[in-house]
């Protein structure tokens, strides 16, 4: 398939499967073209939740637009990946109109391009996908039934063995033991359920949606079947990012030595770069920067020891130290999806007590945080911008940075928020600048 028409140039695509393998002709096209075009800086994007090729094109289309005009001089080459992630169709992605997208009703039903979108993602699991639909649909009063919804998702998106996908679930790791399990899916699914409507209520009330009486169970199982479906996603992110994006730059270190390389991902793409950090070849030190937009993975995933268990430390611990250059991470609070549902997601069955919304994830936050919420932390030496200040500064040349970007990142309503709001000017320059490309 021919690489499509974009409004920058050199332009390549990486295309890799669940499991990490690259498409084979693709990949020969990057290693042999960054030489014929004579590429000094190669900006590699990946994307987070979209199920097509042509929504992940728009988004790198947009984003990398202003590139040429801010770096004349520069000779820039990009990179998109392509991975297979999934999104909910009531959901916005990057380049979406936002008038569409606010016409869509958030309904505890599946419509027809949800299960498409699911059928791509999880093939062979066709029955499970109409049962589950069914479920959603018919919304039986009975606690047996959401019990049996939950035990759907679970078989929907557990690993198929042998495959390598098990290994790249966990943010942080105890005793060398990974957490490996969805955690959300291993208690009572009525309760996580009734939880999970909790707190989308509340977010309707936070962003001006007046709710009345008790929120629908049902509702909440739609949200559990989303983040079950991101738990999945979460995997294959870490998956393609060290088995794949990882080693494939390593071959672009072997074949093209002087190319400067700069990671950027948004959402799980976030994940996936930095992921990528683990499957360089030893010695290799072309990653001049990494710039994650909305990471969805824990903020201390870098971390050496996190604060609340001393014997643990972030599944990324070191890793920042591979990159010959700074790893940005931007944040912002207006991220509802990071900043209430990821922490309540990923807490759900690990703890007895009961709290509802965003006071549970203001709460649990700073245990089950998402750094593209409030940024990397307990990592030592880590600094700390606004994006105007993070434009207007030297940035570092090593280490973690968090720039604050609600500025920018701010526009978006529930469940998501403001968490697919990165087509700014400003935040591409932050890439330019993380790499000190000029």
């Amino acid at each position: 398939m021919a690489d499509p028409a974009m409004s920058v140039s050199p332009y390549w695509e990486l295309t890799f499967d669940a499991d990490g393998d690259p498409a084979g002709r693709p990949r020969d096209r990057l290693l042999a073209g960054v030489t014929e075009r004579k590429v000094r800086d190669l900006i590699v994007f990946a994307h987070g939740w979209n199920n097509d090729r042509s929504g992940a094109t728009r988004l790198y289309d947009s984003f990398l637009a202003p590139i040429p005009r801010l770096a004349p001089a520069a000779r820039i080459g990009y990179v998109g990946v392509l991975w297979p992630a999934m999104r909910f169709s009531d959901e916005p992605i990057p380049d979406f109109p936002r008038a569409v997208a606010a016409e869509l009703p958030r309904r505890p039903v599946l419509d027809k391009d949800t299960r498409h979108a699911l059928l791509e993602s999880f093939p062979g699991r066709a029955i499970l996908v109409e049962q589950i639909a069914r479920l959603l649909e018919q919304q039986p009063p009975e606690e047996a039934e959401l019990e049996e919804f939950g035990r759907l998702v679970r078989l929907l998106v557990e690993v198929v063995a042998p495959g390598p996908q098990a290994l790249f679930a966990a943010d942080t790791v105890a005793e060398g033991v990974p957490q490996s399990e969805p955690e959300m899916l291993a208690g009572s699914s009525a309760a996580a359920c009734e939880e999970f409507a909790r707190a989308l209520a509340e977010l309707d009330t936070s962003g001006g949606r007046a709710g009345f009486g008790l929120p629908n169970p049902w509702e909440g199982a739609q949200e559990l079947l989303r983040q079950a479906t991101y738990y999945a996603m979460k995997r294959r992110a870490g998956t393609v990012g060290e088995r794949g994006l990882g080693r494939v730059v390593g071959q672009l270190a072997k074949a093209a030595p002087d190319v400067r390389v700069h990671l950027v991902g948004h959402s799980f793409g976030a994940r996936l770069v930095s992921f990528a950090l683990r499957g360089l070849p030893v010695g290799v030190r072309t990653v001049k920067s990494v710039t994650l937009l909305q990471g969805a993975f824990s903020h201390y995933a870098f971390a050496a020891r996190l604060p609340h268990d001393a014997r643990a430390g972030g599944v990324l611990q070191g890793q920042q130290n591979r990159v010959d250059g700074p790893v940005v991470c931007c944040h912002s609070r207006h991220d509802s999806a990071l900043g209430t549902m990821y922490p309540l997601a990923s807490r759900m069955a690990g703890d007895s007590r009961s709290a509802a919304g965003l006071d549970m994830g203001r709460a649990l936050g700073a245990k089950w945080g998402a750094m593209g919420y409030d940024g990397v932390q307990a990592v030592p030496g880590t600094r700390a911008y606004t994006l105007a200040e993070a434009l207007r500064a030297k940035l570092p040349g090593s280490g973690c940075v968090n720039v604050d970007a609600a500025a920018v990142v701010r526009r978006g309503g529930p469940p998501a928020g403001a968490h697919s709001d990165i087509l700014h000017e400003e935040l591409a320059r932050l890439v330019l600048a993380a790499g000190r490309v000029r």
